[in-house]
């Protein structure tokens, strides 16, 4: 089959052809080159852990020290403030024993 000389493999061949440099391109690309290790993948996939550990405990941290914080500035619901007051107090308790 010669090309371009109105056959119906030519389409074919030519599909054939694009098909095959688009996945050498692929081949080529970073992604795909970097993922081609086992060792490398379990390697980033430990330090995308490390980051998303990291982050839910200081995030958590956070959160739970702003709403300790805000509960025990409300004086106004007793059962609310004191409970808050009182963890608030047992938390500077605990600090200043760490001293």
């Amino acid at each position: 089959m010669a090309e371009g000389d109105g056959t119906p493999g030519d389409g074919l061949e030519a599909e054939v052809r694009a098909l095959r440099e688009e996945l050498a391109h692929l081949r080529r690309h970073r992604l795909v080159v970097l993922y081609q290790s086992v060792p490398r993948i379990l390697f980033f996939r430990f330090l995308s852990g490390m980051a998303v550990g990291l982050g839910t405990v200081i995030g958590a941290t956070v959160l739970l020290s702003v709403i300790v914080w805000a509960f025990s500035q409300i004086e106004f619901v007793p059962i609310i403030g004191e409970w808050a007051a009182e963890v608030a107090r047992a938390m500077a308790e605990g600090l200043e024993a760490d001293r």
